[in-house]
């Protein structure tokens, strides 16, 4: 596969730009259709390898993390690899990762089976990040002076994913045509192969763009200077809790590995202090990737403890339905409405930090029709529009800086959305356990504790006991199961309260941008040889 000239993709889009966006499309569906199904199969590995809510978000949080390195090296490299190797060996990880997931049975230990799921995890993440590592760029160069709108588009396929994945458990998960039991959660996580074949032959044989940036021929210290000391560090800061946490690696060797990074970045860009906005950019990320991410990973699970299981995945279908539709309404918002990309992020968290708030509360499934779609509103402009305000600012730093974005957002999700949503539920509904009925706690709880960052430890209730429950008509229930439940909704609604306060601060973040803008005479694109 060769390059075509970056110059005609500025004023005219290649030829083949759409089959492009399409492809890109693709990719992110076999990744939101994965990501959708994982979310409605929780209960399945709670159930079948006795696992505890901190141990799923573990798991989950591989999601990220692989991710995360999949989406930064892919960013490093594509320019000098090409597009077409990168999608290769992304097809490939997806396929092992099904094979390595398929592999954990009811018959292994715990742990041996958390490896499995985990490491399958992980893996599935990888691709993901290595196709996106293509596609965000790959957009952002044939559509420059339509960023906001066509990276919405392409994003829009992760809630198509989702929508897909939810539909898959809806129907063929517990309770669906295939009856109580629902089919096989090997057969319904294997579907997301299809669009994997699908996304593979789209790409094939295709001719790709460069960046403005490689088409200038910038060397890679000089794209990584806007990023800096500043921005690496934050990303080495993950990287360390992912060592230590994920990995187990001792504190000492985590941190040596982190200083490496920071050192070698600090060499690259000859020691630049980098771009104060795309720091502050890359920390309001941070957040944006722990509660959107984190969130949708747990959401099914959530909503499903305060109402049905069922409802959850209706719920789930039904937030994910309004992304995919409104995703596709972001160039007319932006402008008929006259928003910048910053006012679309200002008014998005607050719009999200106002559903999950709502969330929080619901007793019914109408009032959860609206929380939840209060709360995708809220959510679906954020991560494609960050990924045009850096495609706008900062054109020098090529597929590197967005890449890193990015992964930062991922690793987020990772390790503090997705782990500590987890953590979050496993705590209040002990919390609420303990101080309701402390022999029943006694009872129930599980030897190994969990925690997460420098909050206490907690020693959860075995999840097997809750779904169990759950599963069980309401009249059936005993009191013991009956007192575990009101727990498990005491904690979900907590959880929920507690994750509002991460859209509350992006605000806080996109409202001091709004302004910085204003200041300088307001937002606008800024080419190569403007900086």
């Amino acid at each position: 596969m060769t390059a075509t000239s970056a110059n005609s993709a500025l004023n005219h889009p290649a030829p083949n730009a759409m089959r492009l966006l399409w492809a890109g499309f693709l990719a992110i569906l076999a990744a939101g259709i994965g990501f959708g199904v994982r979310g409605g199969i929780l209960d399945n590995w709670a159930t079948e390898f006795h696992l505890t809510s901190s141990v799923i978000g573990e798991i989950i949080g591989a999601g990220f993390t692989g991710f995360c390195f999949g989406i930064i090296i892919s960013g490093v490299i594509v320019d000098k690899l090409g597009y077409g190797k990168i999608v290769l060996v992304a097809f490939l990880l997806h396929v092992a990762s099904a094979l390595v997931t398929f592999a954990a049975t009811g018959n292994q230990s715990p742990e041996v089976a958390r490896s499995f799921l985990y490491w399958g995890m992980f893996l599935f993440a990888l691709a993901n990040g290595s196709l996106e590592g293509v596609a965000n760029p790959l957009v952002a160069t044939l559509f420059p002076k339509n960023r906001t709108h066509y990276l919405n588009i392409l994003h829009a396929s992760w809630p198509a994913g989702l929508i897909l994945g939810g539909m898959i458990g809806w129907f063929l998960g517990k309770g669906g045509i295939f009856g109580a039991e629902g089919l096989n959660w090997r057969i319904q996580l294997g579907l997301f192969l299809i669009p994997t074949l699908l996304y593979g032959l789209a790409f094939l044989g295709q001719r790709f763009p460069k960046s403005e940036a490689a088409e200038k021929g910038l060397p890679f210290g000089e794209m990584m200077r806007e990023i800096g000391l500043p921005g690496a560090a934050l990303a080495a800061y993950l990287l360390v809790l992912f060592f230590r946490t994920d990995l187990g690696l001792p504190g000492w060797a985590a941190w040596s590995i982190g200083g490496v990074l920071l050192l070698t970045v600090g060499v690259l860009t000859r020691f630049s202090l980098g771009s104060l906005l795309l720091f502050v950019l890359y920390i309001a990320h941070t957040f944006l990737g722990a509660v959107e991410l984190g969130t949708d990973n747990w959401i099914q699970n959530i909503t499903g403890n305060l109402l049905t299981q069922k409802e959850g995945k209706i719920l789930f279908v039904w937030s994910s339905s309004l992304m995919f539709v409104l995703r596709f309404c972001s160039g007319w918002i932006e402008k008929n409405l006259k928003l910048s990309p910053i006012g679309i992020l200002l008014i998005g968290s607050i719009i999200g930090c106002i559903g999950l708030n709502l969330a929080s509360g619901i007793t019914t499934f109408a009032s959860a029709l609206i929380a939840l779609g209060v709360y995708a509103l809220g959510k679906t402009f954020l991560w494609p529009t960050m990924l045009a305000v850096i495609g706008d600012r900062f054109p020098k730093t090529g597929a590197v800086a967005m890449s890193i974005m990015g992964g930062i957002g991922m690793m987020s999700a990772g390790l503090i959305g997705s782990q500590g949503l987890g953590y979050a539920q496993d705590r209040f509904m002990v919390e609420h356990l303990q101080q309701t009925n402390p022999e029943l706690y006694a009872a129930q709880k599980v030897e190994k504790s969990s925690s997460f960052l420098f909050f206490e430890k907690v020693h959860a209730v075995d999840q097997k006991n809750v779904v169990e429950a759950k599963d069980k008509p309401e009249a059936e229930r005993s009191a013991e199961q009956k007192t575990l439940l009101d727990s498990l909704i005491v904690g979900s609604r907590k959880t929920l309260r507690a994750d509002s306060f991460l859209p509350a601060t992006m605000a806080g973040i996109y409202l001091l941008l709004l302004i910085y803008f204003r200041m300088i005479g307001g937002y606008k694109v800024v080419q190569v040889e403007e900086e």
